[in-house]
């Protein structure tokens, strides 16, 4: 079975990093889809990839051998354009241990999206050689700054970073001094932070506070770091961090409007 992983940029020397990967293979008349997130363990030869939890499954019947091919040739392509790699060794099925907790617990952080704005053209501009090594450098300076203000790395995906923070002004200083890294990389992000309660489940966070913090880096334009109301409830006033109303916004699939803040300076 054909199986492909979505990189963004080529992570042969990157270790503990989450994606998505996507399988095809055509049985006679059929095809077999499997789809969903991964974990990716190792760089090189050594690297080891790990269903995060058991991936979805599709058969589509084409009716005819050659349709179900020209359907296979055709997914594949589009995979290969949507920054996919292929992918050699098997994608594991991680196992937990015998007898392990899987309570739920509820935790609350303040959750940080970084995103870089018009991707796509850019990297279309540069080229792959060049704007693999941009994201390489990309990546690098956002970690370091995320290791600098004790931040936690979540998830990346593509050109985005999902982090959280125990406390939001730690959240907000990382964000300005990412976007200050990133001027020298001559690379424009938005960037937008929630706080909110998750679900731990399993070693896997969930909740809607991170669709949330999704919805708000989207209001965010070139240059912006945009914080919700739940953020700015949690600053303290004698915090140095001043923030400027941006007005009430609905955010997509969101219930209530949300009042949003732009960091200032």
């Amino acid at each position: 079975m054909p199986k492909f992983l979505r990189i963004g940029i080529h992570h042969s020397n990157v270790s503990g990093y989450t994606s998505k990967a996507w399988c095809i293979r055509r049985a006679g008349t059929a095809i077999l889809l499997k789809w969903g997130a991964v974990e990716v363990e190792g760089a090189g030869d050594g690297r080891k990839v790990y269903w995060t939890r058991l991936p979805q499954e599709k058969t589509i019947r084409c009716g005819s051998a050659q349709r179900a091919q020209d359907y296979a040739k055709a997914a594949i392509a589009r995979r290969r354009n949507h920054r996919y790699e292929p992918l050699a060794g098997a994608i594991l099925l991680r196992r937990r241990p015998a007898g392990g907790n899987t309570e739920l617990k509820q935790a609350l952080a303040t959750i940080l999206i970084v995103d870089i704005v018009g991707s796509t053209a850019k990297a279309a501009k540069l080229g792959d050689a060049r704007w693999t090594k941009v994201m390489g450098h990309y990546y690098a300076a956002v970690r370091k700054e995320l290791k600098a203000s004790r931040g936690k790395e979540v998830v990346t995906t593509g050109d985005g970073v999902l982090a959280t923070f125990k406390k939001p002004a730690a959240g907000i200083s990382c964000a300005t001094a990412i976007q200050k890294a990133m001027r020298t990389l001559g690379l424009e992000i938005r960037v937008g932070l929630h706080a909110g309660e998750y679900t731990i489940s399993g070693g896997e966070m969930v909740g809607l506070a991170f669709h949330i913090g999704t919805r708000v880096a989207a209001k965010a334009r070139a240059g912006e770091v945009l914080v919700s109301s739940a953020v700015k409830e949690l600053i303290t006033t004698q915090s140095a961090i001043s923030l400027k109303d941006h007005g009430v916004h609905r955010l997509k699939g969101v219930p209530e409007r949300w009042r949003l803040y732009r960091v200032e300076g």
